[in-house]
């Protein structure tokens, strides 16, 4: 495993902050989806629990404060107010039992909406190019997706159950308190929650862009943790744990930072917001008092100012610890939408041609390639491999081999020629089904953190034990695997850590055989490996290539001497093909690395 540059650091953010109202629109379809009439039903019965919630919890002052009118004495003797305490107790259940049946009615909604969120930004991610994730680290993009489905359940939560039912709410106790009593305290209630929004609002803005700051700094905590441990083998070859504990504590010294600006930032807001809403209060209060003392209102009616004012204040309250809450859930949901539009490099068109009965014919016409602009790999390459064929491609490094590879299975496309497969450019081909009829023996075998059966399986998902166990035998694994405590449910650890070179490329031989691929790319598959495992895992690459069409990047020449047909790149470009025989005839390029390669083997030897 190569090892980072010391310079390397986290993956710069996709793109910059995105405003809040645009990553509520992107996750507003999620909420009302098309040809769903039982998802939109819920949304519209938990709107419906809501309004009624409110309504009730509106009404509970007004009966309060007849009930306290009713036991003040008036003629010596209080009346007991049976019906309206009974009422009183009835809405307070009702505020109650609607808030709990409107959560009950929303939670399918709201949990089905993460699940689709994170599944197309998966579902996104597996379809961009390999130009994308060699650019990105895998750690930053799984924070982003985890912080995002986070943000998603945090939003809908806060916003629809909280945001909208305390303005409303606002609404209509100002509305209230404007009709029964006098205008002015119906507009300082108003204008002390309005402070009190556009302070909240306006001091967020200020904790947000500390929010991102530290989404940034933790994404790039984790991403550096993660790189390190999975090139373990390497920090330790090189004795560099200090190192890596250096760049670790440097990313968490940023988020430490961010992390008590944030709370110093919070502590000041909360202490504003306690500022306007006890001044608000007692500025009504006293209004509500005067009122009492001219006659113009009774004790039951300052009661009822007083718990409106309390019943209101004390969600505002909440609210802007709400809004605050949202707005980090939003900054959090941000980055994972700005994954869903990042563009598809390599997509299909939308009439591309599904292909079916593939026979495996390959022709590479002037094909022209560059991973930039500036750096061409690729100088006009043409061949051709018949079907059931062999072509071996071999030169020296940075030649354009693996570039080739990478080309049919389309990563990348060609920036000039074209590429066919059975005489389609492979540019109008559905990439699903061109893929299904490629299967790929790279050097560097990768394996899921899962039993050998799955991996083997991962060639075919869906394929029997019987199956499993057959392409184990003709990748000559099987015996191996039987020797194992577990067999095939042995687990193979991190990306197939806990088994050898040699046991990792039969694996992936096998895996590579359940496919049945109708062309088969051996990109250097045994280049890593002693000479004596490459000998018995070439046996097992001759039994699956065979009747197959077959394409083998090459190394070390000795493995490629049978092929129907060998070419020799140099510089991106086509120096030399034929067979071994007439390439060693010729004296050129090939013969040249023949005889360097046997000469090095017999030193060895």
């Amino acid at each position: 495993m190569a090892m980072r540059s010391f310079a390397a650091t986290a993956s710069p953010p996709i793109v910059p902050g995105r405003p809040g109202l645009a990553t509520l629109r992107s996750l507003l379809p999620y909420l009302w989806p098309k040809g769903e009439p039982g998802a939109k039903a819920r949304v519209v019965i938990a709107f419906a629990f809501l309004v009624a919630g409110k309504v009730a919890s509106v009404y509970v002052p007004i009966l309060y404060g007849r009930a306290v009118d009713a036991l003040a004495p008036k003629t010596g003797q209080a009346i007991l107010p049976i019906a309206i305490i009974v009422a009183y107790g009835a809405l307070r259940v009702a505020a109650t039992g609607f808030g709990e049946l409107r959560d009950a009615a929303f939670a399918a909604v709201q949990q089905r909406a993460v699940r689709r969120v994170a599944l197309r930004t998966f579902r996104h991610l597996h379809g961009l190019s390999l130009r994308f994730h060699l650019d990105r680290q895998t750690g930053g993009l799984a924070r982003a997706i985890e912080r995002g489905t986070q943000g998603i359940t945090l939003v809908l939560r806060l916003a629809v159950f909280n945001i909208i039912p305390t303005l409303l709410e606002v609404g209509m106790v100002t509305a209230i308190l404007w009709r029964l009593f006098d205008w002015r305290i119906a507009l300082t209630t108003f204008g002390v929650v309005a402070t009190y929004l556009g302070f909240t609002i306006a001091f967020s803005e200020v904790r947000v862009r500390v929010r991102r700051r530290m989404n940034e700094s933790d994404s790039e905590a984790q991403t550096r943790a993660i790189d390190s441990l999975l090139n373990f083998e390497t920090v330790k070859y090189f004795g560099n744990e200090i190192h890596e504990a250096g760049r670790f504590d440097a990313s968490l010294a940023r988020y430490e930072r961010a992390a008590v600006k944030s709370q110093v930032t919070l502590n000041l807001l909360n202490l504003g917001q306690a500022l306007i809403i006890s001044l608000g209060l007692a500025a009504v209060m006293l209004l509500a008092a005067n009122g009492v003392r001219n006659g113009a209102m009774t004790v039951g009616k300052f009661v009822l100012v007083n718990t409106y004012l309390m019943q209101l204040y004390q969600p505002l309250n909440f609210l802007g610890f709400v809004y605050r809450e949202i707005k980090q859930g939003l900054v959090d949901m941000e980055q994972m939408f700005a994954l869903m539009a990042v563009p598809t490099e390599v997509a299909d068109k939308p009439d591309a041609i599904e292909l079916r009965q593939p026979r495996g014919a390959i022709a590479f016409e002037d094909v022209r390639f560059g991973y930039r602009p500036d750096h061409p790999i690729l100088r006009g390459v043409s061949f051709s491999v018949a079907p059931g064929r062999s072509l071996a491609i071999v030169g020296p490094t940075g030649a354009g081999k693996s570039t080739i590879a990478r080309l049919l299975f389309r990563f990348y496309d060609v920036t000039g020629g074209r590429i066919t497969f059975d005489g389609h450019d492979v540019r109008t081909l559905a990439q699903s089904s061109l893929r299904a009829a490629i299967a790929v023996v790279p050097q560097d075998t990768v394996l899921f953190n899962d039993t050998i059966r799955y991996n083997i399986a991962y060639g075919h998902p869906g394929a029997t034990d019987d199956e499993v166990e057959h392409a184990a035998r003709l990748a000559q694994v099987h015996d191996f695997v039987m020797r194992l405590p577990d067999g095939y449910a042995t687990r193979v650890g991190e990306r197939g850590l806990k088994l050898s070179g040699g046991e990792k490329q039969r694996v992936a031989i096998a895996r590579a055989m359940l496919k049945n691929p109708t062309l088969l790319i051996l990109d250097e598959a045994t280049s890593a490996l002693d000479t004596r495992t490459e000998a018995d895992i070439q046996s097992a690459l001759r039994a699956i290539a065979r009747d197959r069409t077959t394409i083998t990047i090459a190394h070390r020449l000795s493995t490629i001497t049978d092929a129907d047909e060998i070419v020799v790149l140099e510089a991106g470009r086509v120096a030399e093909r034929g067979s071994h025989a007439q390439l060693l005839a010729q004296g050129g390029l090939y013969a040249r690395m023949w005889a360097l390669q046997a000469e090095d083997a017999a030193l060895q030897g």
